[in-house]
């Protein structure tokens, strides 16, 4: 490759380091909060922004006819940020998936996993999606028209990845023993069937056993709010994250929100359906992100003063409330 064009690709990448610095924990953080506001389940989510070491020697790669891999490195090259999406089981993937795509402009999607079922074997399995954030983007508005990479896999399919890369990596170029290659080949199908046993474990699971026995003034608790929001939701909104119920109680508590009497006046359905209306989401919200918008709805900027310094993502809770508030009351 011309050294030009790795001098070019090093200075524009070294710029956008400098004008970017936060750009994996902005990824992290935007990614998290969509995919919570969605109801999906997840283990959690990382990002990481390509060091230059490694961008350059991905940039100096050549196919096998020896033309240049990346012409373009700095547009062809999709992973100088990536994100990594760990659910915990397998069933959770086409949600996480359907939620990125309709939030994001979809390059290319590839199921890793497809592959190796279709090549015969077991072993890497993650879902590939290479993403570029739209114009209509705000929390990621100076990234608008940037492409970033995003795997989505099980926290089993993620640890034989993590752990079959440690020990190929630290092996060098020579070939592993064949029983090192069994041992992983037979590790990955054990996880596979794990993987499943969690996927029909989930669809066994019946939500309806945290129904309280009586409603009205029984007073919410974070154990309980599952269990009550699926008596007055029904299946119409997907459940959140189990650790987010304990900031929902918060929240509803600092509105005064403190029985199901009180928070099956809040779920009204005509109240529901001028939120939803108005906020015209993307993806079917979860049960936390449409109480908190109700809650939003009713009471306004005291619910943002009473709650804007709440969560995990507080420094950035406040301009995100305002800015649905605004949606509220234009709708």
């Amino acid at each position: 490759m011309p050294e030009k064009i790795i001098r070019q690709l090093g200075s524009r990448y070294h710029e956008w380091i400098r004008q970017h610095p936060q750009a994996a924990e902005d990824f992290a953080e935007d990614i998290e909060d969509l995919l919570n506001d969605a109801g999906v389940t997840f283990d959690r989510v990382t990002a990481r922004v390509k060091t230059w070491p490694s961008l350059k020697a991905k940039a100096r790669k050549r196919r096998s006819d020896g033309q240049l891999a990346y012409a373009e490195p700095w547009t062809d090259i999709h992973d100088i940020v990536g994100v990594r999406v760990n659910v915990f089981h397998s069933t959770e993937i086409p949600l996480a998936i359907e939620v990125l795509s309709q939030w994001f402009e979809v390059v290319r999607s590839v199921d890793k996993a497809a592959e190796t079922r279709v090549a015969g074997g077991f072993g890497y399995g993650s879902h590939h999606l290479v993403l570029r954030v739209p114009e209509s983007s705000t929390d990621l508005a100076e990234y608008s028209g940037f492409t970033f990479e995003v795997q989505v896999r099980t926290v089993l399919q993620h640890a034989w990845a993590e752990f079959e890369h440690d020990i190929r990596y630290k092996h060098g170029s020579e070939p592993l023993d064949p029983q090192v290659d069994r041992a992983f080949t037979l590790a990955a199908g054990l996880i596979e069937l794990a993987d499943q046993q969690f996927d029909q474990i989930a669809a066994l699971k019946s939500p309806k056993k945290d129904i309280p026995e009586h409603t009205g003034d029984v007073e919410i608790s974070a154990e309980t709010l599952p269990g009550i929001l699926t008596m007055l939701l029904g299946n119409r909104f997907p459940r959140s994250r189990s650790e987010n119920y304990r900031w929902l109680e918060e929240l509803l508590t600092a509105n005064g929100v403190t029985t199901v009497a009180e928070l099956a006046e809040l779920l009204d359905d005509l109240a529901i359906e001028t939120v939803t209306a108005a906020v015209n989401y993307r993806f079917q919200p979860g049960q936390v992100r449409l109480i908190d918008d109700l809650l939003l709805h009713r009471f306004g900027e005291q619910h943002i003063a009473r709650t804007g310094d709440s969560g995990n993502r507080s420094t950035h809770r406040p301009r995100r409330l305002r800015a649905r508030l605004n949606a509220l009351r234009k709708g």
